[in-house]
């Protein structure tokens, strides 16, 4: 059965479950930063998911990477998957701007995280479910 690792529980909010990920919003006002982790248990790496998993992992990265671009314009969608603190196979998808604090380097190790607001998260939250294609 799948379960969310505490670290992600703790440091993203839930928007929506697709198909075969939970989408997430990390809790960093400085990017649009939404993360997809595949609800399948013990899965670390892409390649040890079913061929037919990893077809709509690819899928799913691209309706929400599509989603950033519509939404946010911005001029770049990063997309890392590193597992180093979290094991569980997760994929980040970053929208980037030559003007966010960190550009052109990674976000990670970069600065304060900076959460949302209670009402930051439940406007940004509605926007993007009322953008995704859900059943």
């Amino acid at each position: 059965m799948y379960q969310l690792h505490p670290r992600l529980s703790a440091d993203t909010l839930p928007i929506a479950r697709l198909r075969l990920s939970e989408l997430r919003l990390m809790n960093d006002n400085r990017f649009p930063w939404l993360i997809l982790i595949p609800m399948r248990q013990g899965i670390t790496e892409v390649h040890q998911l079913e061929h037919q998993d990893q077809q709509l992992l690819i899928k799913e990265s691209s309706l929400v990477s599509q989603l950033l671009m519509d939404f946010f314009r911005p001029d770049k969608i990063n997309i890392a998957a590193l597992g180093n603190l979290v094991p569980q196979l997760h994929w980040h998808l970053v929208a980037r701007t030559r003007k966010d604090p960190c550009w052109p380097g990674p976000v990670w190790g970069c600065g304060q995280c900076a959460p949302y607001t209670e009402q930051e998260q439940l406007t940004l939250i509605g926007e993007i479910k009322g953008r995704l294609p859900l059943p």
